[in-house]
């Protein structure tokens, strides 16, 4: 790493950042609502201004491209996999029967919990790089695997059965409700306290975001060895997602090889790692412990162009595939009011859960 980042910057920096992410979180618990595209739009739009801007003023700061670089090709690296993680929210709201005027709440939870989870991972990333060269073909072979489990997910174990027996669990041990009582986690049926549906979404959610913790860690950790960067990347990555959500829609089942894009891009960080690795041995079984001398560096402006390539090039295929396919109509269902003034059907629908059934849960990697 040929730059350095001032330490007022990074504190000046993160405390900017946790105060819009404060501020976006009271604006959900004030004004709880479904955001119009408009509004989605402008928000998405805002956060990735803001992204960009932040490079810029990086490279300011640092005086170097290369930390702009990184940053940016962890950023789009960490928005991709992101992007992987709302159709994971969005099976989840659909499975779970989220009334879509509380949706707004479980993601903001959602991705406090994400962001928690990578924080933790990071500060253990910074440190194993830090002490063990090594941990760079660990990384490297396991991005790899991932990779391959994210092309190719019917040939791995369902991590959907994991997800399943959390579920269970809290079914068998906690007295869970039928019904959902507004974005509450605990409400009064019959006199008595239980548990509403909703801690099962958390729990559900929880458990994705603890998955794509432990996969986007490494994977950025391929692009840079800041701590800040990596931190900084994660957060703006998942600052603006629920809007995305929205703005997203229907849109998301038509991104069909997104996860190719994703695993390819997942393969070929794994590969830089592995590389890296090599050119910073010092195992005594790998070329008597000496550095392989041989084994090339790819910079970080190349790892930006794959990422760009790969990404667009899923992006389109998946659209101009979407758009071959004919366009099934869906039968009219009758809106019912619930009594708040909404008049949508999915909404109202989705209040009652079946009595006896567990809610089905879904493989994070499962989408073809």
């Amino acid at each position: 790493m040929g730059y350095e980042i001032p330490a007022w910057f990074q504190i000046a920096a993160l405390a900017v950042l946790v105060v819009i992410l404060v501020a976006d979180l009271l604006l959900i618990l004030k004004r709880p609502h479904i955001p119009s595209m408009r509004e989605a739009t402008l928000w998405v739009v805002f956060y990735v201004s803001l992204a960009l801007v932040f490079a810029v003023v990086l490279l300011w700061v640092t005086g170097s491209h290369d930390a702009m670089g990184e940053f940016v090709a962890g950023w789009l690296t960490e928005y991709s996999l992101s992007v992987d993680n709302l159709f994971v929210f969005v099976l989840l709201m659909s499975q779970f029967a989220v009334p879509r005027r509380y949706q707004q709440e479980v993601l903001m939870v959602g991705i406090i919990i994400a962001l928690v989870l990578r924080a933790i991972f990071i500060m253990l990333g910074a440190v194993l790089i830090e002490n063990l060269s090594w941990i760079f073909y660990v990384f490297g072979l396991f991005l790899v695997y991932t990779a391959w489990r994210q092309a190719f997910p019917g040939s791995h174990e369902n991590s959907a059965q994991t997800e399943t027996g959390l579920v269970r669990f809290m079914r068998r041990f906690f007295n869970i409700s039928d019904s959902y009582d507004g974005p509450k986690l605990r409400t009064v049926m019959g006199g008595k306290k239980v548990w509403t549906p909703m801690i099962l979404v958390f729990v559900a959610i929880g458990f994705t975001d603890l998955v794509f913790a432990i996969d986007s860690i490494p994977a950025i950790f391929g692009i840079t060895q800041s701590a800040f960067i990596v931190f900084t990347a994660n957060l703006f990555a998942l600052m603006g997602l629920r809007q995305l959500y929205f703005l997203l829609g229907g849109l998301l089942d038509r991104l069909r090889y997104l996860h190719y894009g994703i695993a390819f891009i997942l393969a070929f960080i794994g590969v830089k790692l592995f590389l890296h690795a090599l050119h910073v041995n010092e195992l005594p079984f790998i070329n008597g412990g000496e550095h392989v001398e041989w084994a090339p560096e790819i910079s970080t402006w190349v790892s930006l162009g794959v990422i760009l390539v790969s990404m667009a090039v899923a992006t389109v295929a998946s659209l101009i595939a979407a758009g071959k396919e004919p366009v099934v109509p869906e039968p009219e269902t009758p809106a019912i009011p619930d009594g708040s003034g909404a008049t949508d059907a999915e909404e109202a629908a989705s209040v009652v859960a079946d009595e006896h059934a567990t809610p089905p849960t879904v493989d994070p990697r499962d989408r073809s």
